[in-house]
């Protein structure tokens, strides 16, 4: 198995650097499902850090792929915008209007207003609060795991906690969970070359999943406001569903997404990691206080979120290169969490670095991650309960990785017990 791995990640390397490099176009979705991308943008890192892509599936773009220059990026929204209407958050072309979006395709003050509204929920307070919630959930999935059978780790477990957590922020019915990390799954599956067939199949089954979604609204709106997130958005004076039911919706998906996705790839994520570095899995389980330390590098190494785009507003420069009024700028948050120039040995999974937190893997800016204390707080909880139950969780086969150049997870991974 690890054998097959290395002999991909080798060919893809040489590919990588034999390409010309007007040519390098590191979007390919495929190169994340195979897990062979890092090669394409160490070469960038190295040769063309502010590189243009010409032709591209999703049309003409800069991939900004150091850790320095997404930051400034990601810090000047003045400069570098997130509106949908003019682009929004990813690489794929389309625009949408300002009404029918979230608050992450938006610019102050819309975006700082309707960021607000949900921000109560993501305190330290009150993820503090949810703590207990939280772990005597994951000790109930764990303790229902298969001992001495191959299950599946993404659906028994990271799916699983993590739509248990969404649904109870969202006051959602809880025998119907699983149609929240559905919902996410349903939008990042866009491909554009899919059939009419299937992309018409596609928005079929999401907008049966959104009638569900509005039924709720309806039915919090005309309810005294609550404390879970669907009544906090129904009610906000920014978000409530006055103009368009497309706004309540864009949130709505944002939190669906952000929720889900960062969590459950990064608890499927540390366990690749561990088995692929057995002595940190050693280390971890002889004390698991690393987990401090373990937690923010596995958000780094993972990097869920492998992307984020930005539009620009005006003639800039970006590391020496040229950006004009209108060009789409690609932060690359996966190539700047390996950024050797910042990051030392960033290859390795180092699980007591000294500057752990020193990675994008929650974005930057006024746009970096709201939940990111609920998304490491649920990490450090799974992993904590793991620690004492199982002496290791092994990989029993290779992980079947996600299509898609925008989230950067996992469908399906092979897992045994031992105890």
């Amino acid at each position: 198995m690890a054998d097959g791995y290395a002999k991909l990640a080798e060919e893809a390397r040489a590919r990588a650097w034999s390409l010309p490099l007007e040519t390098l176009d590191p979007s390919d979705p495929e190169l994340f499902r195979a897990d062979v991308h890092w090669p394409y943008f160490e070469r960038l890192r190295r040769e063309d850090p502010v590189h243009h892509t010409p032709d591209s599936p999703y049309g003409p773009y800069w991939s900004v792929t150091r850790y320095d220059d997404i930051v400034a990026v990601d810090g000047n929204h003045q400069v570098f915008s997130s509106d949908s209407e003019i682009g929004g958050i990813t690489i794929f072309e389309g625009t949408e209007p300002r009404e029918r979006t979230s608050f992450i395709s938006l610019d102050p003050p819309d975006h700082d207003a309707q960021r607000k509204v949900v921000a109560p929920m993501f305190t330290t307070h009150s993820v503090a609060g949810m703590e207990q919630l939280i772990r005597e959930r994951a000790g109930k999935i764990l303790d229902e795991l298969p001992v001495g059978e191959t299950f599946d780790f993404v659906d028994k477990v990271s799916i699983e906690l993590t739509s248990q957590m969404l649904a109870t922020l969202f006051d959602f019915p809880f025998e119907e969970r699983r149609l929240l990390p559905r919902c996410s799954d349903l939008l990042l599956q866009f491909d554009p070359n899919a059939s009419p067939e299937q992309e018409m199949a596609r928005q079929g089954e999401m907008y049966s999943t959104l009638t569900k979604f509005t039924e709720i609204w309806a039915d919090r709106a005309a309810k005294a406001p609550g404390d879970d997130l669907i009544s906090m958005l129904a009610h906000g004076d920014a978000t409530r569903k006055d103009h368009d039911p497309m706004r309540y919706i864009g949130n709505l998906i944002l939190l669906i997404v952000a929720g889900s996705d960062t969590t459950r790839h990064s608890i499927t994520g540390a366990l690749v990691a561990l088995n692929r570095n057995p002595d940190a899995y050693a280390r971890l389980r002889a004390n698991p206080a690393l987990l401090a330390s373990a937690v923010p590098e596995i958000i780094r190494w993972q990097s869920p979120v492998a992307h984020m785009r930005r539009t620009a507003l005006a003639d800039t420069e970006i590391g020496g290169k040229s950006i004009r009024k209108g060009e789409k700028v690609i932060m690359w948050y996966v190539s700047g969490n390996r950024d050797e120039s910042v990051i030392d040995n960033p290859d390795a999974f180092i699980i007591d670095r000294e500057r752990p937190r020193q990675h994008v893997g929650f974005g930057f800016g006024i746009h970096r991650c709201l939940g990111s204390r609920l998304a490491e707080m649920q990490l450090r909880v799974v992993w904590e309960e793991m620690l004492k139950r199982f002496s290791f969780i092994e990989m029993a086969g290779e992980p079947v990785r996600m299509r898609n150049n925008f989230v950067k997870g996992y469908e399906a991974l092979p897992a045994r017990l031992v105890v």
